[in-house]
């Protein structure tokens, strides 16, 4: 494999895409709130919710194959050994995270018993018989990863503007759209 400074274009929308749909699916996970309960605008939130998520595990896939099949720029040398094992934990995090959301949230519909629909383009009606245990534990797992990811994230987007602002290495650089 031949050594890449930068991600390209693709993977740099992917990056973005999944951050921007992080932050929109936790946002529509709390807009519920400005609703009573029982208030159809619920319901359309969820299935926003599904639909957005279901593009999320999309996205998420064709990140991790890009990644398998391009590699990714190596970490700069002056990184020491630490710091190199940290950004590898990291990202070990995020994308475990980003795969198990989706997953889990495809399961809690199933397990509540309702079909997944993207859009309304599409449906993929549930293989699992209804089963509130087990669709209120997969929940509450679902519910710990997305604060984790945004944890995980935060501390991720610390570290980029450490590396940009302090250390001036240029590994944000390489994640900007542009160049």
């Amino acid at each position: 494999m031949t050594f890449i400074t930068t991600y390209n274009s693709t993977q740099k929308f992917l990056h973005w895409a999944l951050f921007a749909l992080v932050i929109l699916l936790y946002a529509l996970t709390y807009g519920e709130e400005f609703y009573p309960r029982g208030d159809p605008a619920v319901d359309a939130i969820w299935r926003l919710h599904i639909s957005f998520g279901l593009l999320l595990a999309a996205f998420v896939l064709w990140r991790v194959v890009l990644r398998g099949l391009r590699g990714t720029p190596g970490l700069p040398a002056e990184m020491s050994r630490l710091e190199q094992t940290a950004a590898k934990a990291g990202h070990v995090i995020l994308y475990g995270l980003l795969i198990a959301l989706p997953v889990l949230g495809i399961l809690l519909t199933w397990f509540r018993g309702d079909a997944l629909s993207f859009f309304g383009l599409f449906a993929i009606p549930s293989p699992f018989t209804p089963d509130k245990a087990t669709a209120r534990n997969i929940r509450e797992l679902h519910e710990l990863c997305a604060n984790g990811i945004l944890i995980a994230a935060g501390l991720h987007a610390l570290a980029a503007l450490y590396h940009h602002f302090v250390r001036r290495d240029g590994v944000l650089a390489r994640m900007l759209p542009g160049g």
